[in-house]
């Protein structure tokens, strides 16, 4: 018979956060970039693949365009094939936080469902006498709800103030 592995250990939030920090100081020129950096280097206008890949091309044909861009033919194909492999690294990390996000935010809504399940059981029972020592957590609550509804309307009837020229 053949023996079953043991599935891993579901990892905590601590030990893929540390994992995660261990990834990052090993990872080759890892940069982080400011949106005005981010802005900077996203083309506005993309090349197409067949346009690069012939204009790559030249780089190969007459040794003076090698040099005058300092790479030979080569080296450029090295460069694309490890942006295409980093590219898949990329595409499996925004599957991972895609993955981490929804299960928080699934945590997230379960935990606001059993505050609302609380606070709805304390404020009844807090109608009782027997249970009058909710009523303080009861009247924080209230306080705290309404307080968020103020600020909420507060924020939706802001309006912006018209500028100079408008």
């Amino acid at each position: 018979m053949a023996k079953q592995e043991a599935a891993p250990s579901p990892l905590g939030p601590e030990e893929l956060f540390a994992q995660l920090r261990s990834f990052r100081e090993r990872i080759a020129e890892f940069s982080p970039l400011t949106p005005e950096q981010r802005k900077a280097l996203t083309p506005h206008s993309r090349i197409s693949d067949q346009t690069l890949m012939t204009s790559i091309d030249v780089v190969g044909v007459v040794d003076k365009v090698s040099q005058a861009v300092g790479h030979s033919l080569e080296e450029v194909h090295q460069m694309i094939e490890e942006a295409g492999r980093w590219t898949t690294v990329e595409n499996e990390l925004r599957a991972l936080w895609n993955g981490v996000n929804g299960a928080n935010l699934m945590r997230r809504r379960r935990i606001e469902f059993i505050a609302t399940q609380a606070a709805a059981v304390a404020a009844r029972l807090a109608r009782d006498p027997a249970h009058s020592i909710l009523l303080p957590h009861v009247q924080e609550i209230r306080r705290l709800r309404s307080y968020a509804r103020r600020r909420r309307a507060a924020a939706e009837t802001e309006t912006p103030e018209p500028t100079e020229g408008s």
